[in-house]
């Protein structure tokens, strides 16, 4: 259970370094982008490790039909809102942090879905991550202006239909990993 906390450990200081200390993330220069992304490849391999090697103790709680077709429709809506982002679609005009929110999105269908010990660290851990950067972005700017961009239907489709097709992939990667997200 160490490796899987120090890695959602890892996973925060590294996406919080720009926020926490700005002036020291400013002062590693272009070198310290890829001391950040080597910090977060290192963070994501050891929340995979920990992970999968932490014992499953007590489940509180496991999928159930209903919650695996709301953990679905959450994990879809989470990939549109992930394709949509850089996408300037619609959302984007109403949801200043889609990325963020996706992500919140994908913890909270986890946890629906997953009740022991290693999946509340995990992603409640990722979880509470994604509303605290949400927090401290506000703070640092809290006079967002809604993109006033044009939304073509072209763009919306896309977002859409890339969605669909990642879900259908990771749904099949879920499946062979042993981790049916679509049966009973």
């Amino acid at each position: 259970m160490f490796i899987l906390i120090v890695g959602v450990a890892l996973w925060w200081a590294a996406h919080l370094f720009k926020r926490v200390a700005p002036r020291q993330r400013a002062q590693l220069g272009e070198p310290g982008r890829g001391m950040v992304t080597g910090a977060l490849i290192l963070s994501v391999i050891l929340m995979v490790w920990g992970y999968r090697s932490a014992p499953m103790g007590d489940v509180w709680w496991g999928p159930s039909p209903m919650m695996k077709g709301i953990n679905n429709l959450l994990i879809l809506l989470a990939f549109y809102l992930f394709a949509a982002s850089g996408m300037k679609t619609g959302i984007t005009r109403r949801i200043r942090h889609p990325q963020l929110t996706a992500f919140a999105l994908w913890s909270v269908a986890h946890l629906l879905v997953n009740g022991d010990a290693p999946s509340l660290i995990l992603f409640g851990g990722l979880l509470l991550w994604a509303v605290v950067e949400i927090i401290v972005i506000n703070r640092a700017d809290p006079n967002w202006q809604a993109p006033a961009h044009p939304v073509p239907i072209r763009q919306e489709a896309m977002a859409f239909i890339g969605a669909i097709l990642v879900f259908g992939v990771v749904g099949l990667i879920h499946a062979w990993l042993g981790y049916n997200p679509f049966g009973a």
